[in-house]
């Protein structure tokens, strides 16, 4: 099992994962096409060369769920009892095709859960960042995580 038990976080904990990602044309299409979004930034060659980016913008949802993904092996495969929520989401730059994506996770939070006792509340601080070490997204996910002697 690679994820960590609520136990065993400490605050300020960092994991750089070692998983990275090129973006392709496919991922974007599938998933835009997938979720039933029309935007033409993200299908629309011809209106995305007409707009102040020049060139398909990725979904910004698929970032989002990349970032994410990169970062369960490390961090709550095996141990997770539900995700409770993201928070302040933010995409300060744009993902284009071609890009070459890795994240990072930091421990800010850790509380016992009230109403379960073999369990507590892990606040994770995702950033997704480009071949430019630019962070292109960035959240806080909070997880509900077992204990390891429960």
């Amino acid at each position: 099992m690679a994820g960590k038990f609520f136990d065993e976080w400490q605050i300020g904990d960092s994991i750089a994962h070692d998983i990275r990602r090129t973006v392709t044309e496919t991922d974007n299409l599938l998933f835009t096409t997938m979720t039933h979004n029309p935007q033409p930034l993200h299908l629309d060659i011809e209106a995305a060369k007409a707009s102040e980016f020049g060139q398909i913008l990725v979904n910004g949802t698929f970032t989002f769920s990349l970032m994410v993904g990169l970062s369960v092996g490390d961090t709550t495969l095996g141990t997770l009892v539900a995700n409770l929520g993201y928070d302040k989401l933010v995409m300060p730059k744009p993902v284009f095709l071609g890009d070459t994506l890795r994240a990072t996770s930091e421990i800010i939070g850790l509380k016992e859960s009230r109403s379960r006792p073999n369990a507590g509340i892990v606040t994770f601080l995702h950033r997704c960042i480009n071949q430019r070490e630019e962070i292109v997204c960035q959240c806080e996910r909070s997880a509900l995580i077992k204990k390891k002697d429960a």
